[in-house]
């Protein structure tokens, strides 16, 4: 046979104490409510757009609408056929120059790739995903000359900057 405890409670009629506290409560100085802060008014800008390009229509005309004449008309574009090097499969933000090297050839910079391998360098060497091209090896950083897309069919170049990383 299994008997059950039996659970009971403290329980008193008195609150006095309770009551006491409440009024104590109750009979302290109210606090002073802070002041909504000041509206700012802003100025209302009416757009005039007289004499402005429309935004939806395009400013010349497009390669594709050109012609295949006009497609990459600066003749700049990334030498596809080229085998490409180790360095060009790491995004330039994930690479760091860490320190050069000088030799009877001319300086060699040093860059380390995101799993901790150094990889040294020369004017000449590519690196990044934009056919990054390096121009010129210096003791506090390493400039490239990257081509990037721009528009549809077309290339531009654009310098970057990979700097001697302080530790």
């Amino acid at each position: 046979m299994f008997m059950l405890p039996g659970i009971t409670a403290c329980s008193s009629d008195d609150v006095s104490d309770l009551t006491k506290y409440i009024q104590e409560v109750k009979a302290r100085p109210k606090g002073a409510i802070e002041p909504l802060p000041e509206t700012k008014i802003v100025e209302s800008f009416i757009f005039q757009p007289e004499g402005l390009r429309d935004p939806f229509r395009p400013t010349e005309k497009s390669t594709e609408d050109a012609g295949p004449d006009l497609a990459g008309v600066s003749g700049i574009k990334p030498d596809t056929e080229r085998r490409k090097e180790e360095l060009e499969a790491y995004s330039l933000d994930t690479l760091r120059m860490v320190g050069t090297l000088k030799d009877l050839q001319g300086l060699w910079g040093l860059v380390r790739t995101k799993d901790g391998t150094i990889h040294s360098v020369r004017v000449g060497n590519y690196m990044g995903q934009n056919y990054g091209k390096i121009i010129r090896i210096l003791e506090d950083k390493i400039e490239l000359m990257e081509i990037v897309p721009d528009k549809p069919g077309t290339w531009r170049e654009q310098q970057a900057t990979l700097a001697l990383v302080e530790k």
